[in-house]
């Protein structure tokens, strides 16, 4: 339950980088495999297809949850990126817009985003890549506080101070990279660590870094173009990974970040 009333999955589908026609193909399979979160963005150039497939689906508007977001070269004109991002997907209304990372006019541009939702184009809004400092700046010159922050979060970048200051303000977090983002994440799913609490549970390491999020409170939007792994990624309720090993995972924080946001 987000802190603007409406109820958001705690796990879907992130559809950075992949083309159209593959963008449409992983959100048909999320929809069908019964996910129904999916983040997208200006700049992943994709939103057409995210639309597309929503309005294609036989699953209700209304189960579904789309988040989009604004970036940087759009904050000088934000009531024409809103209005566009809306024209693309084509589904109705937006049910999570965020600021994809700090730039000038991000406050401008949030105010404009707080407008859409007065006006019922937008249900809940938020940000992405804001840490302690910036929302420290931030937050006293809006009126809405954010009902998500979006961050890089994995078991070598774990944020566990940024998260609990975020959670301590009501806001929801969700984590970008869950297995450590391109180059790394063969890495990651192989840790010793992780690998042995998977075998353990009798499920696949990415199972364990998606549970392990889900226990600290941290939604997850992993990327995947594969079916097979979509339905996997969804398939996080049937075990629970005890405090020892939540610990184990949480001792494995290198403070290394793989993206720049």
């Amino acid at each position: 339950m987000l802190n603007s009333g409406y109820e958001m999955p705690v796990m879907g589908l992130g559809t950075y980088s992949p083309s159209d026609e593959e963008c449409y193909d992983s959100v048909t399979a999320l929809l069908e495999a019964g996910g129904r979160l999916i983040d997208t963005a200006y700049m992943y150039h994709n939103e057409e297809a995210v639309g597309r497939a929503v309005r294609d689906s036989e699953v209700p508007r209304e189960d579904i949850f789309v988040i989009t977001k604004l970036y940087p070269d759009q904050f000088s004109d934000p009531g024409s990126a809103i209005w566009e991002a809306l024209e693309k997907m084509d589904i109705g209304y937006i049910d999570m817009m965020l600021l994809h990372h700090p730039g000038e006019g991000d406050v401008d541009a949030y105010l404009a985003m707080e407008k859409a939702v007065g006006e019922g184009k937008i249900r809940s809004i938020g940000l992405s890549n804001w840490y302690v400092k910036e929302l420290e700046e931030f937050l006293p010159k809006v009126n809405i506080t954010p009902a998500l922050v979006q961050n890089e979060i994995h078991p070598y970048y774990q944020e566990n101070d940024v998260i609990a200051y975020i959670q301590d303000l009501g806001i929801t977090v969700q984590g970008w990279y869950p297995f450590g983002g391109r180059g790394h994440t063969g890495e990651m799913l192989g840790d010793e660590t992780i690998a042995g609490i998977a075998k353990a549970h009798n499920v696949t390491s990415a199972q364990v870094i998606l549970r392990w999020n889900l226990q600290k409170g941290v939604t997850v939007i992993p990327g995947s173009a594969n079916p097979d792994h979509i339905r996997e990624n969804l398939d996080l309720f049937h075990f629970e990974l005890s405090e020892e090993e939540m610990e184990r995972i949480n001792a494995l924080d290198r403070n290394e970040k793989h993206d720049w946001y």
